[in-house]
């Protein structure tokens, strides 16, 4: 599908759009709430009709008619191909090596994809405290790759050592040498408001591969708070086609609840 671009994207459409592109030929997905829903719902109408949508809550295979607004959401249950228990969702499905992509959001990010959902700040005293990992560790753990989309991208979302780690990537776990270690790939890309960066090494650190037009190299280097691998080309993202942007817009955020 050719791309036409636009002028009229915010920085979330961007990120949201280049992000659904990604989803094309995937088969299974485990998608979390917030950006990753609106990539899903995307991808699902451009990019990969067929995609399989799983949700923490024991939804395989949803077929939602709105935007869901949860992981428990009726649009997710009606009509979907099963609703299992949580228990057999991360059993058999997760850990049972059947999700291909885990679509997470985070509030921190390290070099190697380790993430922080739990708090800001001192663990005893945080400066905010957030939702936690819900399924976020075993998804991190089992799926084949995970995705990242993050809101922010500077020293604070994307430092040099996490506050606290909720979902330790593959280099994390195994430097720990405790426990089963993770089957998975960890993270292979994270999608934020400057540009895209990959993984490509299940045991290596992020990378820049592309950047955001308008946003140079050293921009996306000098708002991350390590020493940024460059790519040998770093690529400048399309922008969202009119038909990106008019699907989010209409059709499946139509009440903003995550469009900003």
């Amino acid at each position: 599908m050719t791309i036409q671009n636009t002028t009229a994207a915010t920085t979330t459409e961007t990120i949201v759009s280049v992000a659904a592109r990604q989803l094309a030929g995937k088969r299974r997905v485990f998608a979390g709430v917030g950006l990753p829903t609106l990539a899903v719902d995307l991808a699902l109408r451009m990019y990969n009709p067929s995609v399989e949508l799983v949700y923490e809550s024991g939804v395989c295979g949803a077929h939602p008619t709105a935007m869901a607004e949860g992981i428990a959401d009726s649009v997710l249950v009606s009509g979907a191909e099963s609703v299992l228990s949580m228990a057999a969702l991360f059993g058999y499905v997760l850990q049972g090596g059947n999700v291909d992509v885990g679509f997470l959001g985070a509030a921190q990010i390290d070099r190697h994809g380790s993430l922080n959902t739990s708090v800001i700040g001192d663990w005893r005293k945080p400066k905010v405290r957030l939702p936690g990992a819900g399924g976020a560790g075993e998804i991190m753990a089992n799926a084949d790759e995970v995705f990242v989309i993050m809101r922010r991208h500077d020293h604070e979302s994307f430092p040099a050592e996490l506050d606290f780690c909720t979902s330790p990537s593959p280099v994390r776990a195994r430097a720990a040498g405790r426990g089963i270690q993770p089957r998975g790939h960890g993270v292979s890309h994270v999608f934020t408001p400057l540009g895209v960066l990959s993984r490509p090494d299940r045991f290596g650190e992020l990378e820049l591969t592309s950047v955001h037009a308008g946003i140079s190299v050293d921009e996306a280097v000098a708002a991350t708070g390590w020493d940024l691998k460059v790519a040998d080309e770093v690529s400048v993202t399309p922008e969202p086609s009119t038909e990106e942007v008019r699907l989010l817009r209409e059709e499946i955020d139509r009440v903003r609840l995550y469009l900003r």
